[in-house]
């Protein structure tokens, strides 16, 4: 079911027992970890596997077709496995296409309405009279390994990107008074989380909606506005990653907190595409000339800055032309990791209607010498870690034949999307979570491989 194994001390054997499997987005997963969290507040046991499961939530995702497919898989095996089965999620904004479908499940809800999914919970398996006090960790309930931990800030997005359809599933920003976000901060931390990944979905216009309203927190008062939310993230003493960052002037104030080591040298940046007329008809925020500049400009600032990036190829219209000058753009701004997805349609999408779609097999050769480019770039970019020491988080440690294998990362991997840090000759005491000194041996085209030099202090 879900990737990430739950853990708990289940209560008494007569509570109900709730499993989950949740796709798509970090987003998504931290609508879970919230369903989650409420519902073992109330007394539910949660197990991993569908055959003692009283009832079974699929949390669903919807922004592209093959997500759709996956999420419509899912809910089907969910009956055929179990047969009690509740839909939330993103393509759950679609009802009657579920019922449909499957007119056996219980309930379907859509993104972020978590009373509805509770309401839904409690009608298919009623919660025990009397839960324990003690049954709730106070970090709430995570999908995560304990050692990170994603932080969302937001719902929705006031963007219009032709190509998504976000907004008329999850609505238009709202953002979390920062106030309840950094308590949410605090709490994890305190719970041994080392890192913490700020997702929304543009986290660079957190505060907008509400006019970057004051919260109060450990005394001081705080703007619900990016630069007061790294600012005040960056006390707490852990990893703080930044995602979903769109290139807006005011993200220049933060770079400098980069450099202080206040948060990490990393910027998520979702830029799509390098052509003008190709931004102008994925109706895209952004210039790519600025964007070069500024990219420039933070450098001076913060050697270290690691860059992410996704990009897509084939949009509808996209000539080759167009598709050179992004190839010319990468080679200009050099960044760290870049992903790269080739254009999809997606239902209900405004780029649905553009002429000049780009065929599959032209998609499919423009892919592949983007990542042939990327890859290269990247390559060079690692290079200039070798011989370095750095701290890592670890994240995985297993016995093979040949002796222990490390995994870990540094500031400049996030995980599952970014490399790692292999790493040798390292002791049997070490654990996932542990953060240790590395000393870079050698760089591939995504991964660092690495010494230890022992624990990190």
């Amino acid at each position: 079911m879900t990737p990430n194994p739950i853990s708990l001390n289940h209560p008494a054997k007569t509570s109900p027992i709730i499993g989950i499997v949740s796709l798509g987005c970090p987003k998504a997963l931290v609508d879970s970890e919230r369903i989650l969290t409420r519902l073992r507040a109330e007394g539910y046991t949660l197990s991993g596997t569908y055959a003692n499961a009283d009832v079974v939530l699929v949390n669903t995702c919807g922004f592209l077709d093959s997500a759709r497919d996956e999420s419509l898989a899912a809910i089907g095996e969910a009956l055929a496995e179990n047969g009690r089965v509740i839909v939330t999620g993103c393509l759950g904004a679609e009802k009657e296409l579920i019922t449909s479908k499957f007119p056996k499940v219980l309930a379907v809800t859509g993104p972020h309405q978590y009373e509805s999914v509770v309401a839904a919970v409690h009608e298919a398996a009623p919660p025990p009279a009397n839960p324990f006090i003690d049954l709730l960790p106070p970090q709430g309930i995570k999908l995560t390994p304990r050692h990170y931990a994603y932080l969302k800030i937001a719902e929705g997005c006031n963007n219009r990107c032709s190509f998504c359809i976000i907004p008329s599933l999850r609505g238009d920003l709202v953002s979390r008074p920062i106030g309840e976000v950094l308590r949410e901060a605090e709490k994890l931390a305190q719970a041994g989380v080392k890192e913490l990944l700020i997702i929304s979905q543009d986290t660079s216009a957190y505060g907008v909606d509400v006019k970057y309203e004051e919260s109060v927190w450990r005394g001081q008062s705080w703007r619900t506005q990016f630069l007061d939310l790294a600012r005040a993230l960056g006390e707490l003493g852990i990893w703080v990653r930044l995602h979903y960052v769109y290139p807006y002037p005011h993200v220049d104030a933060v770079i400098p907190l980069m450099a202080e080591g206040k948060v990490l040298p990393y910027l998520d940046m979702p830029l799509q595409h390098a052509s003008m007329p190709i931004l102008k008809a994925m109706r895209r925020p952004a210039s790519q000339e600025k964007t070069l500049e500024r990219i420039r400009r933070w450098r001076e600032i913060c050697p270290d800055l690691v860059l992410r990036s996704t990009f897509i190829v084939g949009f509808p219209g996209e000539t080759e032309a167009d598709f050179e000058l992004l190839l010319e753009w990468l080679h200009q701004a050099q960044l760290d990791r870049v992903g790269c997805f080739k254009y999809e349609a997606v239902q209900g999408a405004a780029a649905n209607q553009l002429e000049n779609p780009v065929p599959e097999a032209v998609k499919e050769a423009r892919w592949h010498r983007f990542m042939q480019t990327q890859q290269a770039i990247s390559a060079t970019r690692l290079q200039r870690f070798v011989g370095r020491t750095l701290p890592v988080l670890v994240d995985r440690v297993e016995t093979k034949k040949t002796g222990l294998k490390i995994t870990a990362r540094s500031f400049a991997d996030a995980p599952e999307i970014d490399g790692h840090v292999m790493i040798r000759n390292a002791s049997e005491t070490i654990k996932p979570g542990d953060m240790l000194n590395a000393t870079i041996t050698k760089a591939g085209a995504y991964d660092l491989h690495a010494n230890t030099n022992g624990p990190h202090f």
